[in-house]
């Protein structure tokens, strides 16, 4: 499952999907227990997307214009500890425990079982975890050269899965609120020497969005053509019809809001940890 994984790691993900999210809490449903859940996140890849969201923290202090070894030889240890994989899926757990109901797990699970279905979860899983993320793009962008020469098909199939993905353009503003986030729990931690105005803030971050939103599509779509190069016409429309199902449209939603929220609660939680392993810094 993809889940906006596409996104570029450097750039970060979360606030409408946080809303969408606190909106689907609102809805009491029949969810489903956790032994289901369980095998459902494994059935879909969702498992690995959350164990990849670790490969990020490298990220975070680039943000502050800094870079991970300024923060000392335990910053490993430290972002182990904070990206822990069993803690991620338990608070993912917690949440679609809440939100998740039998019927749309079964939809979303019965897709992903299938033979395409676990053909793509295998790919996805394999491009979620390459730590090289320089490479995989370049990777990608090469292969989106390639394709737009020779007018294959693919590349619009391509567009269209990840638009299907974020049917509610949540990324730009999801990885606007997690910068936010991440800066301001930063500056209130002291890794940074004086204090961050949020309405300041928010304000440059709004500036960027056109920049930004141009950068996500193009770095989605090198992901995405990373991804499924080994896929067919016939897969790729196969799985966009899938993912254009109105039950996995919902699904699709709830996974992006718990996959942000937990992003942003773990990139608030990193920037506590970093006041400890250096003294602040001018931003």
């Amino acid at each position: 499952m993809t889940v906006l994984s596409h996104v570029k790691r450097g750039v970060l993900a979360m606030s409408v999907g946080f809303v969408t999210l606190c909106a689907v809490l609102s809805v009491p449903v029949h969810a489903a227990d956790r032994d289901r859940l369980e095998a459902f996140l494994a059935v879909t890849g969702f498992d690995v997307a959350l164990d990849s969201i670790g490969l990020a923290a490298g990220s975070a202090p680039a943000m502050l214009g800094m870079q991970p070894n300024d923060f000392g030889s335990d910053w490993s240890d430290q972002t182990r500890e904070v990206f822990d994989p069993v803690l991620m899926q338990d608070m993912a757990l917690s949440i679609l425990e809440k939100a998740l109901s039998d019927d749309l797990l079964t939809h979303a699970a019965a897709f992903y079982a299938s033979d395409l279905g676990q053909r793509l979860v295998e790919a996805e899983n394999a491009s979620h975890m390459v730590e090289d993320d320089v490479a995989k793009q370049s990777e990608g962008a090469g292969i989106v050269a390639r394709w737009q020469n020779e007018d294959d098909p693919r590349l619009d199939l391509l567009q269209r899965l990840n638009k299907a993905i974020d049917s509610a353009d949540t990324a730009v503003r999801a990885v606007q609120e997690i910068q936010l986030r991440f800066l301001m729990a930063a500056s209130n931690s002291g890794v940074l020497e004086g204090r961050i105005d949020e309405a300041t803030l928010r304000a440059r971050l709004k500036e960027s969005t056109p920049q930004l939103r141009r950068s996500l599509e193009q770095s989605g779509l090198a992901a995405a053509a990373y991804t499924y190069q080994n896929f067919s016409k016939e897969d790729l429309a196969g799985y966009l019809a899938a993912l254009e199902h109105p039950d996995m449209q919902k699904v699709y939603e709830l996974m992006n809001g718990v996959q942000f929220e937990i992003m942003a609660n773990r990139f608030e939680a990193l920037a506590a940890k970093m006041a400890d392993m250096h003294p602040g810094q001018e931003l």
